[in-house]
Parts: structure tokens; C-alpha cells; sequence
């Protein structure tokens, strides 16, 4: 180590959005993201005719559709994104003064991409670099392509930092707290309906059966969360969203749970999605809008979703957390060195 202070770089990163609500945006977008064999594990020549003749050409329409129905004046999750990073640096630059501590926003697909953040990372020399992944159920599907990325471009340094990579946290104390919170200062002004429902989004059977813990860690989140607010077994399920192909996912899925309540009479749900740590499209138009149509339709009377944990106190405690301990480790190995 120099005599200067150690240029620590943290990378907050979530998924990715397109640019803008326009089809040429999005047919980029999903071009990069479902591209990525973690995401769609077919063949790759098959997939790419699949892709290139089927999906892009039409998919992209829909899509855009719905990314403006929630578009302000960027995409919700980059908003919130840039917020929680601006929360989180503000949390830890005065508790690690002996650190030059510089805190990114990336994204595995769309702007700013990781590849780029990494880039720019080569030019600054960092000391240490710290990612963590605003995923709180790690998944080969989500999770591990920051991994890819962070490993493609070991392959190309030669001066190699520290690195450190929070995996996930589906259980940490804080985090499952912030959750439960969310939901009580929501019925505080609400009220309670008669059945919550946790959805989290899906991934392809066939990647559960060949060891994905994601859906293990999806079911420990929501118990524990259930088990904290005292809900008895009836007043809550789980349940798998946004399914993509033809294939099985992970069950029960989220839309047949709420026709099969609004079918069986139940007059209210408050949904909420633990998997997601910003508000995006599979929350506020597929579980906000999309999901709501389909449960007053089917016969239920009151649908109400609560939000992601986004840039809330107690989540941006939670992810500051989860890097403080990365950065007190740093620190003892740096006094060992001394």
C-alpha cells in the first residue's frame, strides 16, 4: 500500500432498465439481457434464432407499453438506484476517514453498465473494490452475472485490487426488519387485509433442480417475515411472478394464487415483493397494475400494493451495513500490515 489514503471503490448494482420508454430502447435492452446464457440457459445458436426471429421482434412493443406506464422522468429503478447510493456514501464516508471511499451505482444491463464502472475503475488504481448486489436472494440468474462481470475484468488487470462481493442477505436481521416495518406503517394507514401475499420473481424449474438456491432463500425471507409479524398461516402465502416462455417455473405462481383467492372469496390482499430492493416493472405494473386488474376481476373486492423497500431509512441502514463490515475487515487487515 502507498502512504496516501486506500482508494476504496464500493459498486451498489442492480439489474438494469433501458434508457427510455421507446422501442428502440427496449429492443437494446433486452437484446443485452436476455442475451446473457444465465438468464436463458438454451443452446446458444438456438436461442439466438429464437431471439433474433421471435422474441425482439415483437416483444419489444409490449414491453415499451409498459415501461411508460410507470416512466417519470427516468426509469424508477435508476432514480432509486442513484438515491440509495447517494444515501449509503452519505452514511459511511464520515466513519471511514482513512479510506479515499468512492460509492458507484451500476447495473448488470442498460446505464451505467458495470462493464463500464469497471473500466473506469482500471484508470483510478483502486486499492479495494467492494460489490455489492441489490439482490437479497442470491441467483445464478441475477446475482451471478456481476460475478461474470467482475471476473472478466480480473482477466485483463495486472495489478490486481482486493475484492470483496456481498452475495446476499435474504436472512439478515435488518433486512427482514425493514420489511416487516414496510408493511406495518402500510396497514397503520391502510388497515390489514385478509391475506398477504409475498411475491418474489420467478426463475425457470429446471434451474431450481440443478441447485439454484434462490427459491430456498425466497421461502426462508418470507418466513421469517410472516413468523415477525405474527401472521398465522392463513393470512399469508408466498408465490413466484413474471414468468417468461413456455416452460415451468418455481410455484405457485403469483397470478394463479390471487384468481384461486378471488375465486374462493377472498375480499382483500396487500402484496409485496421482498425480492426486489427498488421499485421497477415487475412491481409497479405488473404486481401494482397488472396483478390488481386481475384480482378485482376475478371477483375480489380490495388490492393493494405495498412498496419495495427502495430509499427507506431502515433499508439504507441495511445495505450501509453490509459494506461497513467489508470496509472494518479492510481496516484490520490494514492495521495487521502496518
Amino acid at each position: 500500500m502507498s502512504c496516501s489514503k486506500p482508494k476504496v471503490l464500493v459498486i451498489v448494482a442492480n439489474l438494469g432498465t433501458p434508457d427510455e420508454p421507446t422501442v428502440t430502447a427496449v429492443r437494446r435492452f433486452l437484446a443485452q439481457f436476455l442475451s446473457d446464457q444465465r438468464v436463458i440457459e438454451i443452446p446458444k445458436l438456438l436461442w439466438k434464432i429464437i431471439l433474433y426471429g421471435f422474441v425482439l421482434p415483437f416483444r419489444p412493443q409490449h414491453v415499451t407499453k409498459a415501461y411508460a406506464q410507470i416512466w417519470s422522468e427516468d426509469s424508477p429503478m435508476r432514480q432509486i438506484l442513484k438515491q440509495q447510493v447517494q444515501q449509503i456514501a452519505f452514511q459511511l464516508k464520515s466513519k471511514n476517514a482513512e479510506f479515499d471511499l468512492h460509492i458507484v451505482p451500476a447495473m448488470t444491463y442498460g446505464n451505467p453498465g458495470i462493464d463500464q464502472v469497471l473500466e473506469q475503475a482500471q484508470q483510478i488504481h483502486y486499492d479495494h473494490v467492494i460489490l455489492l448486489p441489490l439482490f437479497p436472494q442470491f441467483s445464478a440468474t441475477s446475482t451471478a452475472p456481476l460475478y461474470d462481470a467482475l471476473a472478466k475484468w480480473t482477466l485483463q488487470q495486472r495489478n490486481l485490487p482486493g475484492l470483496s462481493i456481498i452475495r446476499d442477505y435474504y436472512q439478515h436481521p435488518l433486512f427482514i426488519q425493514a420489511l416487516v416495518n414496510s408493511v406495518k406503517e402500510y396497514q397503520l394507514v391502510h388497515g390489514q387485509a385478509e391475506k398477504l401475499l409475498m411475491s418474489f420473481h420467478g426463475i425457470p424449474q429446471p434451474y431450481a433442480d440443478k441447485g439454484d438456491p434462490y427459491a430456498d432463500r425466497c421461502h426462508i425471507t418470507a418466513q421469517k417475515v410472516a413468523t415477525a409479524l405474527q401472521l398465522k398461516e392463513d393470512q399469508w402465502a408466498i408465490s413466484f411472478q413474471s414468468r417468461f416462455g413456455k416452460q415451468e417455473w418455481v410455484k405457485p405462481y403469483t397470478d394463479q394464487i390471487l384468481k384461486d383467492w378471488a375465486e374462493q372469496g377472498v375480499r382483500s390482499v396487500q402484496i409485496m415483493s421482498p425480492a426486489f430492493s427498488a421499485d421497477c416493472l415487475e412491481t409497479l405494473e405488473e404486481l401494482a397494475i397488472q396483478n390488481s386488474a386481475l384480482f378485482l376481476n376475478a371477483g375480489g373486492q380490495s388490492y393493494a400494493y405495498i412498496p419495495a423497500l427502495n430509499n427507506r431509512d431502515d433499508h439504507i441502514q441495511l445495505l450501509a451495513k453490509l459494506v461497513q463490515s467489508q470496509l472494518d475487515a479492510l481496516k484490520i487487515t490494514l492495521a495487521n500490515e502496518a
